[in-house]
């Protein structure tokens, strides 16, 4: 039946142009009937036969949306007749694969956006939004469906792998080479962007690198290298991030006075020993004047050392500085004149060229940028304090025995003045802490004393418990074999002596008291020497203190605990320095003889006490060895982010009564960010990368 439905519908499209209306209105009842035939055939069976010859595009477009159950969008533009005719049934994805691929051959594609089907010029077809992905080309996507894919690049240049992809691509069809993230953006077929990126996994592999030796004659190694960076960065691309494969790594070497330059680029490669070789020409004859900068080193320092040394030239002439007095060497006499400069950190040399060339072999030696040495400290320390009292005291007999008459008391008494009922029955307000019940009869007159409570039963229960957990880690970052200190606490004056006269006016006269201020806290001066091998030598003091809360004539008593070693450790392990467990337990009891023995009733003439009291103190250090400008600013980072963290839980919440008073909040700051002012950084070394 679908044959002569095709073959009915392409004799109509022959009949004559007169009756075209009626033709027009033929070919829709058609369309209609043609789409219900395909609809029950697909219920019918799976497969159906496609015939359509010089059929209408916009007809066979829906009859397939019919049979395939999508919805599909014809752009007006898209016109026209088609033929599809398949020789085997077909499955709904077959015949969807089957118009696209008609479609395509005519200039028109198939656009997915939204689950509608867009039919429009193939010319258009990336301007339609369809989907964009990032990784991978989807296996889900159809061979036959318009996509933009972005791929990244990780080893070669996108704008050297453009050439090779665009004769790829249709020319209605972008590719786009971003050097921003060195990515290609392609909008094309799913089966072509499928093929793109083989050809791109092909191409985008690692080269390996190249490293070569310039052996220089006449300049010095460091100087070239330095200049060779500058030059290759003037010559850059202007604000475009480099090619990963034109990047030049030069070093140098002032041992054998060569440089050392790495790259994957041969045409960088020969450029740099093309620069190098016109630099390296001989300088004037004779004597100069040579200013070398400093990096690392004081100038200063380095002049003083500098001036020590004697050093001979290539014609055997002998120079030292002159500010030593050194003598001139035998043969052709030299001289030699360091001087520093320390407003810009330089050394002014006057020399020939060969001394000076061996004297500047020193100084690269000793100007390199100096190790530092980040120490966290871990001082932990758990406290415990228990303690129990329970006792009985009781008097008799008190009465108004302020008359002069014979009285008879009996009673006892124990304790401190805050726990025995003496005291008690002169201010009931000096009992302790704990449960205190007594019995009260009124009051009594006692000579020489005044007027107490007549307090003849007190009872005393008290049961306290303390723990305290001090953590402390002070932490200190310092150059290798130069000390540190940090202190973190109070400064407390101590009374260390006084002056005392005595006067027929006043018997005391305090001139003048002599005071000592001590700081109390905690302090940790450290100085460390790394050797070769990384092992880190410290010399180490850390100490803790306190205030109590007992204070003498003399002023406060401080509770203090130090230590003071020389330590070997690895970088970054965690030794443990010292500790001390400490465990003190006092039992004592008060009692009447005999009377205090007695089971049971005992109880009623003694008073017990019992303190236990427990210290553990550890303390732990683990040191980080910082050689390079990206160590110190992970670290740095690092610290920065946890006290951003610390910041924000520190925020106030919100309160419908108060007002919201939010303290500053330190930036979020990512890797490769520079830090704010006020947050310390590593200046960059020198030679490096040139791009």
């Amino acid at each position: 039946m679908l044959l002569i439905v095709a073959r009915l519908q392409k004799g109509v499209s022959r009949i004559d142009c007169a009756v075209r209306n009626r033709c027009v209105r033929l070919r829709q009842i058609l369309v209609l009937t043609l789409s219900v035939l395909l609809v029950q055939s697909a219920i019918a069976q799976e497969n159906v036969r496609l015939n359509f010859v010089n059929a209408d595009l916009d007809a066979v477009v829906r009859a397939i949306g019919h049979y395939t159950g999508r919805t599909f969008v014809v752009d007006p533009r898209v016109k026209g007749t088609l033929n599809l005719v398949s020789e085997k049934p077909l499955s709904r994805s077959q015949a969807l694969a089957a118009l696209t691929a008609a479609l395509r051959l005519q200039g028109y594609a198939i656009v997915e956006v939204g689950g509608i089907s867009r039919v429009v010029p193939e010319a258009d077809a990336k301007f339609q939004g369809g989907s964009v992905d990032t990784s991978k080309v989807p296996r889900s996507v159809r061979g036959d469906q318009v996509i933009t894919q972005v791929f990244r690049l990780k080893y070669e240049s996108a704008a050297n792998v453009l050439p090779v992809i665009r004769p790829l691509v249709p020319p209605n069809n972008p590719v786009v080479a971003y050097a921003g993230s060195n990515a290609l953006v392609v909008t094309d077929y799913a089966d072509n962007l499928r093929r793109i990126e083989k050809i791109i996994n092909a191409i985008d592999v690692e080269k390996a690198a190249e490293t070569q030796v310039i052996s220089l004659k006449h300049a010095i190694a460091t100087d070239m290298a330095a200049l060779v960076v500058r030059l290759n960065e003037q010559q850059g691309r202007g604000g475009q991030p480099p090619d990963p494969n034109e990047r030049v790594t030069v070093v140098a070497d002032p041992v054998t006075n060569s440089l050392i330059v790495r790259s994957k680029s041969a045409g960088q490669m020969s450029m740099v020993r093309s620069l190098v070789e016109s630099l390296d020409k001989a300088g004037q004859a004779g004597a100069g004047v040579y200013v070398v900068p400093l990096k690392n080193a004081a100038a200063g320092t380095l002049a003083e050392v500098l001036s020590k040394i004697r050093i001979e030239g290539r014609d055997g002439a002998s120079a030292a500085p002159a500010a030593q007095g050194g003598p001139a060497g035998t043969g052709t006499s030299a001289s030699l004149t360091i001087v520093a400069d320390e407003s810009s950190n330089s050394l002014v040399i006057s020399a020939s060229e060969s001394i000076y060339r061996k004297l500047r072999g020193v100084i690269d030696r000793l100007d390199v940028r100096r190790a530092q040495v980040y120490i966290e400290a871990l001082l932990v320390e758990v406290q415990s304090d228990q303690a129990a009292e329970f006792g009985i005291q009781w008097l008799t007999g008190l009465e108004d025995i302020s008359g002069g008459g014979t009285s008879v008391i009996g009673g006892t008494n124990f304790g401190d003045e805050t726990q025995n009922i003496g005291s008690a029955a002169q201010n009931l307000t000096n009992l302790g802490e704990g449960l205190n019940i007594g019995v009260i009869r009124g009051e009594v007159t006692i000579p020489g004393v005044g007027t107490v409570t007549n307090l003849n039963f007190l009872a005393r229960a008290l049961e306290k418990e303390a723990q305290a957990n001090i953590l402390a880690t002070p932490n200190i970052l310092t150059l290798d074999n130069e000390e540190a200190e940090i202190i973190v606490g109070e400064n407390i004056p101590v009374l260390t002596g006084q002056y005392v006269t005595q006067g027929a006016v006043s018997p005391n006269v305090n001139p003048f008291q002599t005071i000592e201020r001590q700081d109390v806290g905690l302090t940790l001066r450290v100085k460390p020497q790394i050797s070769e091998g990384g092992t880190i030598r410290l010399d180490l003091y850390q100490e803790a203190s306190a205030v109590e809360d007992v204070v003498t004539n003399a002023g406060p008593v401080t509770r203090k605990r130090s230590l003071e070693t020389n330590v070997l450790v690895d970088d970054g392990n965690i030794i443990v320095l010292g500790g001390l467990v400490q465990e003190e337990l006092t039992d004592g009891t008060e009692k009447v003889p005999i009377l205090g023995d007695i089971p049971v009733l005992g109880y009623l003439f003694r008073y017990d006490t019992r303190r236990r009291q427990k210290t553990n103190l550890m303390l732990f250090l683990r040191p980080y060895v910082i050689r390079d400008s990206e160590d110190s600013y992970s670290l740095t980072l690092d610290r920065y982010d946890m006290m951003r963290q610390l910041e924000q839980e520190l925020q106030p919440e919100p309160h419908f009564a108060l007002p919201s008073f939010e303290g500053p909040i330190l930036p979020e700051l990512h890797l490769g960010q520079e830090l704010p002012a006020n947050v310390p950084s590593e200046p960059a070394t020198t030679p490096g990368t040139v791009e």
